[in-house]
């Protein structure tokens, strides 16, 4: 019995047991080969603390203003990666790691000796804050106004939650019975697009006001010379700006025609505003006059966000692209960077670390976001999901949100960089 039980377990060929690799082999010993695994990641714990202060914060395991950058050659593409002393987490020549999908079920039978990450995350220089799970449906947009400690979200299950950033608990519930496309901050107003319209509110006065104008789905907002442009499903953009009439501090002044399909995603650089739109295009407008400029036609389908970085627009698409575009000669845009991506691009988000280095998030429909390092576009690390971030925005003192197609928001921010001690 015991030579046979010996050669029954001898391994086969060599040959990799198909059940051990779907983490269901129950045999031990197994005549296949378990082969020996590496090390995972470190994993690390989470923790909901002060979002205003920061303090304490542990790693977790788990657009309306684009920030600037001062350098005039801030996406110049260079030979070779930016030299980072600091950084532990670039992977830019090392395979990616793949997050184990039975860890997501809490059903890997192999712990820490699992191939792949356990982890919502990896890379360094930035922790969780806060997971804020209420809402039921995507999130469509994440404000932090100016000036207040609230946080405000709304959804597709028709709500604005308002969240209190210092015990980051629910504080209230606004219930508009019909789903939430977008949401956006100006100074004291909230900007809440729905379908056929658009609510402004003022969290100072307490005002209310009805914008109507737009026909289908409000998609995509943003406000820039002092003008608040509203993209719609039937591919019109509406301009409101300030009004002294009695009914509505709003007056309803241009509508920008020229898409054929819905306007998705709205920028402001300049005095011009870059849209984007499910028709493949990219129209430049002037804000004063409300005349279309130019039209990009470099992507291949939908184009789905748009970032203005100092000279540079940069812009997204389901093609699986990020273009970046310069004024190469009077009155033009030229792409002079194309990045692929495994994935359909669904948005960008633009801003600082904490050492200040330009920072791109790129949320893909593998329900990832990608950190990109500019302009090398090396990845500084990953944040993964169990439905795709629809929403991502920055917010003060290096925080920044990501709302997912769960309803689960979750609130980071960039950890300050040591100081060394003068000598």
């Amino acid at each position: 019995m015991d030579v046979k039980f010996a050669r029954r377990n001898e391994r086969v060929g060599g040959r990799t047991c198909v059940f051990w690799q779907a983490g269901r082999c129950n045999r031990n010993p197994c005549r296949f080969l378990h082969r020996e695994t590496p090390s995972p990641l470190p994993r690390t714990t989470d923790s909901i603390v002060n979002t205003r202060q920061g303090h304490g914060e542990k790693p977790h395991s788990s657009s309306v203003n684009t920030p600037k950058y001062n350098s005039k050659t801030a996406l110049t593409r260079k030979n070779g990666n930016i030299e980072d002393e600091t950084s532990a987490a670039k992977p830019s020549n090392k395979p990616s790691p793949t997050l184990c999908k039975y860890w997501t079920n809490n059903n890997c039978v192999h712990g820490e000796k699992c191939v792949n990450l356990h982890s919502w995350f990896y890379g360094d220089g930035f922790s969780t804050l806060a997971k804020l799970q209420e809402h039921k449906k995507v999130i469509t947009g994440v404000v932090l106004p100016v000036g207040s400690d609230k946080i405000y979200s709304g959804s597709t299950d028709g709500t604005v939650r308002i969240w209190d950033c210092h015990t980051g608990q629910c504080a209230n519930v606004v219930n508009l019975g019909a789903e939430i496309t977008s949401l956006i901050s100006e100074g004291s107003w909230i900007f809440v697009g729905l379908k056929n319209t658009v609510k402004a509110w003022n969290i100072q006065t307490f005002s209310e006001f009805n914008l109507d104008g737009p026909n289908g789905r409000v998609v995509v907002m943003t406000v820039g010379n002092d003008t608040l442009f509203v993209g719609a499903e039937d591919g019109l953009i509406a301009a409101w700006r300030g009004s002294s009439g009695d009914k509505s501090p709003f007056e309803l002044v241009g509508s920008l025609t020229g898409h054929t399909k819905s306007v998705v995603c709205l920028t402001v650089g300049g005095k011009m505003l870059y849209s984007g739109s499910f028709d493949q295009s990219i129209k430049v407008w002037d804000m004063d006059s409300f005349q279309c400029k130019m039209t990009l036609n470099e992507h291949i389908d939908a184009v789905t966000s748009l970032i203005c970085w100092d000279q540079y627009l940069l812009s997204s698409s389901a093609d699986c692209t990020i273009k970046v575009w310069a004024c190469i000669e009077v009155g033009s845009l030229k792409v002079i960077y194309t990045h692929n991506v495994d994935n359909g691009v669904v948005s960008l988000l633009g801003m600082h670390d904490a050492e200040g280095k330009p920072i791109l998030f790129c949320s893909c429909r593998d329900n990832s976001v990608r950190m990109f390092e500019l302009p090398s576009f090396s990845e500084r690390g990953r944040l993964f999901t169990k439905k795709e971030v629809a929403s991502m925005e920055s917010g003060p003192g290096g925080l920044f949100f990501t709302g997912d197609g769960t309803g689960l928001l979750m609130v980071w921010k960039w950890l300050d960089v040591p100081k060394m001690a003068s000598s």
